[in-house]
């Protein structure tokens, strides 16, 4: 279900590890293209640092979106306009069908409605014709809607395919011709025919990834479950069959059939696959497309490689350094070594040009100075952190990781030194003395800087605060969760968000409405009465914490 009230960023899905990629290299991601990304908690800061750095753009966007110009009378629209009434039955009209979610308060959406339209157009005269629409899901008559296709922000685009039997994430661009390339794939067969040479060149290009069957003819179960996952991984890989080996640019062409080829443009440049069991291809061709060492330089054409590397589930071990000093061939080539000896162990490596990765020193709290260094991070936010080390020390260091006898890095503000405001100041350092260990009643907020929500909500935690003064029992807290860790124990999925910790320790999330009398009221039915009822003490500082953060439409 969407929720209004919190700053939310875009959407969350089931997979969110390919967050993270976003905020690493921030500085070579348009803007419209945040919000494809799917989210999760360990992921979430770096949307946050991302729409940082692009305040100023999307504010002068947003000042033009809104400008009488941009308001004049729109002509006649080919998108359709969708809402609860006719959803289902439109949607069941169409094999295939775009919609995207949107609100119109959304900057993002108004972005994307020009090139929208646009594609519309174009796509009207296809033969046959494919059809967009849009559905207002900030709409209180179309929450249903919202909420059965899971949409957790604007805009998010839906491929339904069977009348709506299938449903698929839109993983294309968000400018007209681009959507338009994308959609009239999307709509064709999931693999394509190559019955000459110069089919083959036409579709296997040098820096993307191809998947091609090789049959002795195009039927029985192989050719068929060929298809089936061609069918499933379409949106991420493209697809060919052929039933002559001799076509293709590489690999043998005398190979023994059927067998599925897959082309890269890394490592072994084609690998070949004999097992044609669903499950075991599509393991194939998801470990097979990733690099052994995925590489972030200001090359555009392996952004798409980068994705895949933070899709994965693996933890993730990253080298950064200048890639124009000296000793750079000496720390790739350590690098690939000790990637080839973990391969299959649940790690993934990448090495990144510090002149294109300032978003990742920005999350995680790093210098320039503290180069060349290598940082881990692992599912759970969980990070670990080596500066200033030298090409030899990389596979002792990642070897200690392995063993589990390095101590987890934190990104933290330091502890103030002076805390006397009525709400107090947390940071990730002491986040743990303050909130558990306290022996305290604690209302945390988590908060962003530039959050509007959080902004209004200020005002009125002074108030909260300001109630419970005299009462040493309680604690009114808030961290800044752009630049401090957010411990596991917190699902910090937008700004503002509260907990609530009892003195006795019992966790929860307030999710009550944001006025003083409702959070004092809610303080006060969840408190433990402890011995400090007499004290007004201050908060002190100290210890322990790890995680992450979010973002404001």
């Amino acid at each position: 279900m969407v929720v209004e009230f919190n700053c939310y960023l875009f959407h969350v899905c089931s997979n969110g590890r390919l967050l993270f990629f976003l905020v690493l290299f921030v500085s070579s991601v348009s803007p419209l293209f945040l919000p494809l990304m799917a989210i999760s908690r360990v992921w979430i800061s770096a949307i946050v640092l991302a729409l940082l750095l692009f305040t100023p753009a999307l504010a002068q966007e947003e000042a033009a979106a809104s400008s009488p110009e941009a308001e004049a009378e729109a002509a006649p629209s080919f998108v359709l306009t969708l809402d609860h009434s006719n959803f289902s039955e439109t949607v069941a009209k169409h094999p295939f069908i775009l919609v995207e979610f949107y609100a119109p308060w959304c900057g993002h959406c108004k972005r994307l409605a020009p090139e929208y339209e646009k594609a519309a157009s174009i796509l009207s005269k296809n033969d046959p014709p494919i059809v967009l629409a849009m559905v207002d899901a900030n709409d209180d008559v179309n929450k249903e809607l919202a909420s059965k296709y899971e949409i957790r922000g604007f805009p998010t685009l839906k491929i339904l395919r069977n009348g709506g039997d299938v449903i698929e994430e839109y993983k294309g661009p968000r400018e007209a011709d681009g959507i338009v390339e994308y959609l009239k794939k999307q709509a064709g067969p999931a693999s394509s025919v190559i019955g000459s040479v110069e089919d083959a060149g036409s579709l296997i290009v040098d820096k993307k990834i191809f998947i091609v069957g090789i049959f002795q003819e195009f039927s029985g179960e192989k050719f068929e479950n060929f298809i089936k996952v061609a069918e499933k991984l379409r949106a991420d890989y493209d697809f060919g069959h052929t039933l002559e080996a001799k076509f293709l640019p590489r690999g043998d062409p005398n190979a023994k059939l059927p067998v599925v080829r897959l082309f890269k443009p890394f490592d072994e440049l084609f690998v070949d696959f004999e097992d044609f069991d669903i499950d075991a291809l599509e393991k194939f061709i998801e470990s097979a497309s990733m690099p052994i060492v995925a590489t972030f330089d200001n090359d555009p054409s392996n952004h798409p490689f980068l994705t895949k590397f933070f899709n994965s589930p693996n933890s993730k071990a990253l080298l950064f350094l200048n890639f124009s000093s000296e000793n750079f061939d000496t720390f790739k080539s350590n690098l690939y070594e000790i990637a080839e000896k973990y391969k299959g162990e649940n790690i993934s490596f990448l090495i990144g040009d510090l002149e294109a990765s300032q978003g990742a020193f920005q999350y995680f709290g790093l210098k320039e100075d503290q180069v060349p260094l290598i940082i881990i991070q692992e599912n759970d936010g969980k990070k670990y952190l080596q500066p200033n080390l030298s090409p030899d020390q990389i596979a002792s260091w990642v070897k200690e990781y392995t063993d589990g006898n390095l101590k987890p890095y934190r990104k933290s503000e330091p502890i103030p030194e002076v805390n006397n405001e009525p709400v107090k100041i947390v940071v990730a350092d002491n986040l743990h003395e303050v909130v558990f260990n306290s022996g305290k009643n604690v209302l945390l907020e988590f908060y962003a800087p530039w959050c509007g929500h959080c902004k209004k909500l200020a005002p009125i935690l002074d108030e909260v605060a300001i109630s419970f003064e005299n009462d040493g029992d309680v604690v009114i807290a808030k961290m800044d969760a752009t630049v401090n860790d957010v411990p596991s124990e917190f699902d910090v999925q937008g700004y503002p968000t509260l907990y609530f910790s009892s003195a006795s320790g019992k966790l929860s999330q307030y999710e009550g409405d944001r006025t003083a009398d409702d959070i004092i009221n809610y303080v006060k039915s969840n408190k433990d009465t402890t011995s400090h009822s007499d004290s007004t003490d201050t908060v002190k500082v100290e210890t322990e914490s790890t995680d992450s953060v979010r973002d404001e439409l």
